[in-house]
């Protein structure tokens, strides 16, 4: 969550903006106790840039390690709500006396907590990826190409930071392409609601994702945040770095 607190103002905006640009130098100077986690304002980047984030380069790399490894958030299908390393190593709170467990758990919540529908203990939602591959398009456009990160970790293959929201971008689409055996990754949690022939071509967009097979799970018409697909596949498209082939025109 860290890694969302981030923008990157352009230089002529600055100039245009000289009160602003007054009163924010005024506060890093003079309230260190609130801005002591700001870095590089006064360092140009590329292009000129300045930098408001919470995240330096070595705090973003500690960071990346984690959410880019298989082994932890980065899933096949995108980024896990929470770490895969929790399976094998429940996190445990004791409070009053009293043992509170978390687990990894990639689909629906194997408690009643909250009705039964705490859902954030492993699957993948699109707001939270959306708005990470937006921040690290951001720190992009401050760091350049020559700010390089392992992806996925452990792989000894390095990417810019643009690179890496490209690659978590089709990670996401992957969800509606055919896989090997001709089916979506999003049907997978379906049953027999999808006719193999009748809704060849028919798609849903769940509320979340499984956080290993990419299956839809929850509300089945989830528009109001999934549909951010469609932005991604636009983006990837006039990149031309969009995986295999566009799901919306392959079908």
């Amino acid at each position: 969550m860290p890694l969302l607190a981030v923008e990157t103002i352009e230089p002529e905006l600055l100039d245009a903006m000289p009160g602003f640009k007054q009163r924010l130098e005024w506060y890093l100077a003079n309230r260190p106790e609130l801005c002591g986690l700001i870095s590089r304002w006064q360092e140009p980047g590329m292009g000129e840039r300045r930098l408001i984030a919470l995240t330096r380069g070595h705090r973003m790399k500690c960071l990346l390690r984690r959410m880019l490894d298989p082994e932890e958030f980065l899933s096949s299908y995108g980024v896990r709500s929470v770490s895969k390393f929790h399976k094998a190593h429940p996190y445990v709170l004791n409070v009053g006396g009293e043992d509170k467990v978390v687990n990894y758990e990639p689909a629906e919540s194997q408690t009643n907590l909250f009705g039964g529908n705490s859902n954030w203990r492993g699957p993948i939602w699109f707001p939270i990826n959306f708005l990470l591959i937006e921040s690290l398009q951001k720190f992009h456009h401050y760091y350049g190409d020559d700010f390089r990160v392992e992806c996925p970790t452990g792989s000894g293959h390095f990417l810019s930071l643009d690179e890496i929201a490209n690659e978590l971008s089709n990670r996401l689409i992957g969800i509606w392409l055919r896989g090997e055996d001709d089916r979506r990754p999003f049907a997978r949690a379906s049953g027999d609601a999808l006719h193999d022939t009748r809704d060849r071509y028919h798609y849903w967009f769940h509320e979340y994702f499984h956080g290993d097979t990419g299956a839809g799970l929850g509300a089945s018409h989830q528009t109001g945040w999934t549909g951010l697909i469609a932005k991604l596949i636009q983006q990837q498209g006039n990149l031309g770095t969009i995986a295999k082939l566009d799901p919306f025109t392959d079908l």
